[in-house]
């Protein structure tokens, strides 16, 4: 591959028309679940056992073997966090606030309500949510600092009501998370910080140090030892949806300017080599436009070779026939993304019944909700769309059943409750129920 920008073609790994695809090629094309490396498994493993057994002397290891840092405290200090708010440039911190406020609004809008219906005369149930006591959010380091992720798992947590929220980021050279984290981390209010990054820190957090503390809950990107950390330890801490490369599935008809949907694609590209960007075009003509578009805006872009190597393996550009095509492919892939750059892309985005995040007109730029809407983008991938959703206030919450019953119609339901217990062999139940009659 070239390195002159300007001589850089786009080739997408999948071409032509979507009916054409090979088995094995829509089977690629749909199939995006990652198969973990045996040795990110299995370093994991011994990570996380590590910590079980060393606790904080175990992290500061880490920390100094990963990392290259020799930490003088596993914790931030708390004036620390809110004077990082001085180290950004005015803009910046004007442009993470309103991110913040419009996060709130958005989750606020959704937080979870107690309802009571009486089921029959006498018999009420009620569903209550009661917030997590302790949240542990995590915050990529390294390439690049995601003060955004902060915002969008540390803000719905406050709204939901959670008690305590705790991050934890790579340090730096400093000893502390880039001063972007911590900036979000002072603006959404996280309680903790700590200098912690990679499958250590889910380590500390599932299973609690002498200075961390366990958690009920560790939401927030990373990289696949961080994914896999949160998978190894699901029977101990809850976690959101498992987390891979970012993914877009754009769908286009002939209204679409071409160049617009040439900047989403290197939006998403951008992120990763193993980002999966696919354009499914309504007919051959849109396919070849969107095409030429990608190749002039290449040049353009100063991470062209990180979207180059991502297209030409996981890319795609593929042509349909009709809307009803593309939008089944739609659902079948069950996108992190999907943007709809269609005439009546509001009515066309009923027919959407798995996607992370649907963005609704070619206007509606992944951008955008990625950093100002206040929708969440901590969304699922690898197709878990079918049954994740984004992160919201109700990954904040467990809910609690409440059941009365009266007297009067305790007698009522006696009989009947009693001939389903014995039918299941259950005479103590039985006999519980007809001390009512």
């Amino acid at each position: 591959m070239t390195t002159a920008k300007s001589s850089l073609v786009v080739r997408f790994r999948f071409n032509g028309s979507l009916d054409a695809l090979s088995f094995d090629d829509r089977r690629e094309l749909f199939s995006r679940s990652a198969i973990v490396d045996s040795s990110v498994r299995e370093t994991v493993r011994s990570i996380i056992e590590r910590v079980r057994t060393s606790g904080n002397v175990a992290l500061l290891e880490l920390a100094r073997d990963l990392d290259g840092v020799d930490l003088v405290s596993l914790e931030v200090p708390k004036d620390a966090v809110s004077k990082s708010l001085q180290r950004l440039s005015r803009d910046f911190e004007a442009a993470l606030r309103r991110s913040a406020r419009n996060i709130e609004r958005v989750h606020a809008a959704s937080r979870p309500e107690t309802t009571t219906m009486e089921v029959e005369p006498g018999i009420t149930v009620a569903r209550r949510p009661d917030a997590l006591a302790r949240v542990g959010v995590y915050a990529p380091g390294g390439k690049a600092a995601y003060a955004s992720s902060v915002l969008m798992a540390a803000i719905p947590a406050r709204v939901a009501g959670v008690s305590e929220i705790i991050l934890c980021s790579p340090p730096s050279h400093t000893g502390f998370p880039a001063p972007e984290v911590l900036a979000a981390a002072a603006i959404a209010g996280v309680d903790r910080v700590f200098a912690l990054g990679g499958a250590g820190a889910i380590a500390a957090m599932a299973i609690g140090t002498a200075t961390v503390p366990r958690v009920d809950k560790i939401v927030g990107p990373g990289n696949a030892y961080v994914a896999e950390a949160k998978i190894q330890l699901t029977s101990e801490v809850a976690i959101d949806s498992p987390a891979g490369p970012s993914e877009l599935l754009v769908i286009a008809d002939d209204s679409v300017d071409p160049r617009v949907i040439a900047r989403e694609i290197s939006a998403q590209a951008e992120h990763d080599a193993r980002a999966a960007v696919i354009v499914i075009a309504i007919g051959d003509d849109v396919a070849r436009r969107i095409s030429a578009a990608m190749d002039s805006n290449i040049a353009t872009q100063p991470r062209a070779s990180t979207i180059f190597e991502a297209l030409a393996s996981r890319g795609g550009v593929l042509s349909v026939k009709s809307l009803h095509e593309a939008m089944q492919a739609a659902n079948d892939f069950a996108p992190e993304h999907l943007l709809i750059a269609t005439r009546n892309a509001a009515d066309v985005a009923q027919s959407v019944r798995s996607a992370g995040s649907v963005f609704v007109g070619e206007t509606s730029s992944v951008a955008f909700g990625d950093y100002m809407t206040g929708a969440n983008h901590v969304l699922p991938t690898g197709g878990m769309a079918r049954c994740y959703s984004g992160l919201s206030t109700l990954d904040f919450v467990r809910w609690t059943t409440l059941q009365s019953v009266t007297r009067t119609a305790a007698r009522r339901l006696a009989a009947d409750t009693a001939v389903f217990a014995e039918a299941e062999g259950l005479p103590a139940h039985a006999s519980a129920a007809r001390a009512w009659l």
